[in-house]
């Protein structure tokens, strides 16, 4: 591992210290806003606006997120990356470590993430089995940022309910610049530094950055330090014909503040208890990943995409009990891309394959002050995942096609206990997921799409194997029917994404605080239905003229309502964590020099459940921050981002609990939400 971050600082050093050979710079005057639409603006740049056209092709809900977006901001995970992004809640609890769920999926995680693939250039971050946390993912290796939201991710194989999220690393051709340099620095003695280099000699083409970060934290107990590296090496053979080496590292060290009850994060929210101290809670880690990639034009039809990849990751976590882990996971992927015509109608398919497998050692121990004490567990994980996935339009008109898709999945749990054969248990689950839907178009490129689209999650291993039940807890997979209607497009100064969708969901599986001092325990429920609104907007007030500058506003609201279905228990009651509402405001201004103001609220107008009883709720908040700077014609951009500008004390996260009038209840599942911070950076390309 630690090889692998040498050589991509290597790179990178050396990089920037030789003089240019050749490359292409992209302009990157442009702020992404997010949304997808079939017509381009004419300010963003090619890379951008190619695959907002592919994104524009998927009769269902899709956005991209330029690094544009972020870059002038000090952006720190998804919660910073995806805040605009309606349907998606990502909220930060520590760190890089937030609650990400799109559209309900994996809503009663309390930890790390399910139920949406993350992936960067198609290669998945989770494990075999589906789970995944959020530190393996470097925000500032991204050249952008594609959101699939539930059935719309059918490309890439599976069938989650929350669809995928996709970071598309830059190449010696798509980056903004020849050479990139990165300084900032503010609260809570945070300081971070990065440097990157894309450049194109000839056939080949590079791409090589390399950060590095550390930070107190708002909390006592929440201190971070990290170095991460990433090379993306390319060979072209030809117009649309190449292979590309991507390889990434990160060396992680993450201290864990652990969670409050509602009154002390409300009152004391700097706090970690004494538990969570003297156990020296922390979360470290290793991480390496390679991936050899190919996209070949075959004809001026059909293109092939494919690649093969191979993970690492070495954990060592101690919180209430410590966990070791060793995880390894390998994994393929191909896919065609087919445009042309059928029976006289123009029409497009892509049909795929995709297959990842992994191994997980973990050992558990007593936490003798964060170190190892005495052995309780050792057992081996393996799992794997075969999609095979097809889906094309079929222009019944020039404006109408018809949409149709499917995948057929497989999944096996093998688990070995080498503690207590006993327990010893696999599993194997398979289904079959269809899809189809509308996709209207009009001339001047407004669209209208609707589409239904079954999903099935199979359970992972922390669902499967929960002490002291013996061997697998019978949860079955999740499935649900999801139907969607929306439409986007932009009209003069107004560009707008509007979806309503409502799923109906069998085995939900949701998780709750148990008193074993182990991760949370899950169960499926019976009947659920999520249903909800995503809309964005963004109104270019004035392109010039307000104060020799243009001015652009942009809301997404984000309205959410899931419920049981006659539960034996819970009755219709709400469904916990998400808000109903959710909505975000900001106000972006560039004056001709350079400078900008963007002033942002972020609003949850109304209480939201804690618990499935429905018995308490987290308050409601609005938070008001602004990010301004001056972005000069020499390459450099100075910027400050100051965050809870009135100092307002809140919890935008927490988990799940079942009842919390018990009386032994666990209320401490709060993670309070930063006090007032501010950051500043600079940002030199040349």
């Amino acid at each position: 591992m630690k090889s692998i971050l040498k050589g991509a600082c290597s790179v990178a050093a050396l990089m920037v210290a030789v003089p240019a050979f050749a490359g292409e710079s992209v302009d990157s005057d442009f702020v992404e806003t997010i949304i997808v639409t079939a017509t381009r603006d004419p300010n963003e740049p090619p890379v951008i606006a190619e695959n907002r056209a592919r994104l524009s092709r998927t009769p269902g809900s899709v956005a991209i997120v330029a690094s544009e977006a972020y870059e002038k901001r000090t952006a720190q995970g998804f919660s910073d990356m995806l805040q605009g992004v309606p349907g998606v809640m990502a909220q930060k609890r520590y760190g890089e470590e937030s609650r990400l769920s799109i559209r309900g999926s994996g809503i009663g995680q309390s930890y790390h993430q399910r139920g949406v693939m993350f992936a960067q250039d198609g290669v998945p971050f989770a494990d075999a089995d589906g789970f995944s946390d959020f530190q393996k993912i470097d925000p500032l290796s991204a050249r952008f940022i594609e959101v699939y939201k539930g059935g719309n991710a059918l490309r890439f194989g599976g069938a989650q309910l929350g669809g995928a999220i996709n970071l598309v690393t830059p190449t010696g051709y798509t980056a903004e610049s020849d050479y990139m340099l990165r300084l900032e620095g503010g609260s809570f003695d945070t300081q971070r530094i990065s440097a990157a280099v894309a450049k194109v000699m000839g056939n080949w083409d590079v791409y090589a950055s390399v950060n590095a970060m550390q930070a107190d934290g708002f909390r006592e107990y929440a201190e971070q330090d990290q170095v991460r590296g990433t090379l993306n090496l390319g060979y072209r053979f030809g117009e649309e014909r190449e292979v590309r080496l991507i390889v990434y590292g990160a060396d992680i060290n993450q201290q864990v503040p652990g969670t409050l009850d509602l009154d002390t994060a409300l009152t004391t929210p700097e706090l970690s208890t004494d538990t969570v101290k003297a156990g020296k809670w922390a979360r470290d880690q290793e991480i390496g990943r390679v991936s050899l990639q190919t996209h070949w034009r075959l004809n001026g039809n059909l293109v092939f995409e494919g690649g093969i990849y191979a993970t690492t990751t070495d954990l060592h976590h101690p919180i209430s009990i410590v966990i070791d882990q060793q995880a390894d996971n390998q994994g393929a992927f191909g896919r065609f891309d087919w445009a042309g015509t059928l029976l006289g109608h123009k029409a497009d398919l892509f049909w795929g394959v995709s297959y990842r497998q992994g191994q997980l050692d973990q050992q558990l121990y007593g936490n003798n002050a964060g170190e190892n004490g005495f052995q309780f567990g050792d057992s081996r994980q393996k799992a794997t995942a075969l999609d095979v996935f097809s889906e094309g339009r079929f222009f019944v008109t020039d404006s109408l096609a018809f949409v149709a898709g499917a995948s057929y999945g497989r999944a096996t749990r093998d688990y070995v206990n080498n503690l207590a054969s006993v327990n010893n248990a696999e599993k194997t689950f398979d289904w079959f997921a269809p899809r189809v839907g509308l996709l209207w178009q009009s001339e001047t490129g407004t669209q209208v799409y609707a589409n239904v689209t079954r999903s099935v999650e199979p359970p992972h291993f922390g669902a499967l194997v929960q002490a002291p039940y013996p061997g697998f807890v019978p949860n079955k997979p999740q499935e649900a029917v999801t139907a969607e209607v929306g439409t986007r497009g932009r009209v003069n100064a107004l560009t707008w994404d509007i979806t309503l969708y409502q799923a109906w969901l069998q085995h939900e599986l949701l998780s709750f605080s148990n008193t074993f001092g182990l991760p949370s325990a899950v169960a499926g429920a019976e009947d659920t239905t999520h249903k909800g609104l995503e809309a964005a907007f963004n109104w270019q007030v004035a392109s010039e003229g307000v104060a020799d500058g243009s001015l652009a506003v942009q809301t997404s609201y984000t309205y959410s309502d899931f419920k049981f279905d006659g539960d034996i228990l819970y009755g219709d009651n709400q469904i916990p964590v998400v808000p109903k509402h959710q909505i975000r405001l900001g106000l972006n201004y560039e004056h001709a020099s350079g400078l900008f103001l963007s002033p942002q609220l972020e609003w949850r107008p109304a209480d939201v459940y804690v618990d499935y009883a429905n018995t308490l709720k987290a308050p409601g908040y609005a938070i008001v921050s602004v990010n301004t700077g001056w972005e000069m014609e020499n390459g450099i951009t100075l910027f400050v981002d100051a965050r809870n500008l009135f100092d307002k004390a809140y919890v935008p996260e927490f988990g799940a609990i079942t009842d919390a009038s018990a009386v032994a209840a666990n209320t401490a599942v709060f993670y309070p939400g930063e006090g007032r911070s501010v950051y500043a950076g600079v940002l030199y390309r040349f």
